[in-house]
């Protein structure tokens, strides 16, 4: 596809297809679909290199300076200074989004910690699993955080 300058596309017709594109993003319900719809429009490369600038923006808000990160991810000091001014001027969509991610994570990494508790036979959760019914007020009033998936973006 030929590039255009979006100085030359009708403000109107800019509007129009970019709402149809955030519209297209929002109506996407699992990651799979999310998966599926970037895989068709982006690159393996470009799909990386989003995927880069959103660990430079995790490491600058973890608080690691420039060097670190390049030592890092091999990633150049423009690079590094360019995702540093989205998060201090952008529309705070990095600012937003990492730490739903990192919530995301944390919660994926207990359900993981709970399967491999729940495979070793005999110990409390095993039998917690195995046995429901003897263990309903346990069960009930355990500690389990919300171990079930988002809403959205669940496979």
């Amino acid at each position: 596809m030929s590039r255009k300058r979006v100085s030359r596309i009708n403000p109107r017709e800019r509007h129009r297809i970019l709402d149809e594109f955030w519209t297209m993003l929002a109506l996407l319900e699992t990651k799979d679909e999310v998966k599926s719809f970037f895989k068709d429009l982006l690159s393996a490369s470009e799909s990386v290199m989003l995927a880069r600038r959103i660990q430079i923006a995790k490491f600058l808000l973890a608080g690691l300076g420039y060097d670190a990160i390049e030592k890092r991810m091999g990633a150049g000091p423009t690079t590094i200074a360019s995702v540093h001014r989205w998060l201090q001027g952008g529309f705070g969509g990095y600012a937003s989004a990492i730490p739903k991610l990192e919530k995301e994570i944390a919660r994926r990494e207990k359900v993981v910690e709970k399967k491999q508790e729940e495979s070793v036979p005999l110990s409390s959760a095993w039998m917690r699993k195995k046995y429901p019914l003897h263990y309903l007020l346990v069960n009930m009033l355990g500690n389990d955080e919300n171990l079930t998936p988002p809403r959205k973006f669940s496979s």
